[in-house]
């Protein structure tokens, strides 16, 4: 499998993290949607990263990588880069409470999140998902010239 086969498969695979996500929200699931979400984004990015050659590195948050190679990205995509990092960042800090809880504080992970605290990851992760899909469709687009 290439890299672009890959790179679809994982938007492919985000997408239907955020769907589930979603319906998790709407079950008040709060935590496992946090989780979904922070899953995209992972994926998106290391998506993205993929499409200019990229092989992403294996931790979760890959925005400094995006960062560091933001030259190679269309000038569109290179301009929301601190903005998709900065979700990265945040969802990722939130990968190990969204599971287990806060072990310090006795408290599991349904105790830990709100609504309008999954919402904003929801809308985080629709945000990255955006603009990655964009970016696999206009690689994909060119190809075919």
């Amino acid at each position: 499998m290439n890299n672009v086969e890959m790179a679809r498969a994982y938007v492919e695979e985000a997408e239907r993290r955020i769907r589930i996500a979603e319906m998790m929200l709407k079950e008040k699931a709060y935590a496992y949607s946090i989780r979904q979400c922070q899953e995209a984004v992972e994926l998106l990015l290391k998506a993205s990263l993929r499409l200019i050659g990229i092989e992403p590195p294996k931790w979760h948050d890959v925005g400094p990588i995006l960062m560091e190679f933001s030259e190679r990205f269309p000038d569109w995509f290179r301009e929301k880069i601190p903005e998709l990092a900065a979700i990265s960042r945040w969802l990722r800090r939130e990968r190990e409470p969204s599971i287990y809880g806060d072990e310090e504080l006795g408290l599991p992970p349904t105790k830990l999140y709100t609504e309008p605290y999954a919402l904003k990851a929801v809308e985080g992760a629709r945000t990255v998902y955006t603009y990655v899909k964009r970016l696999l469709d206009s690689y994909l687009s060119s190809q075919q010239r």
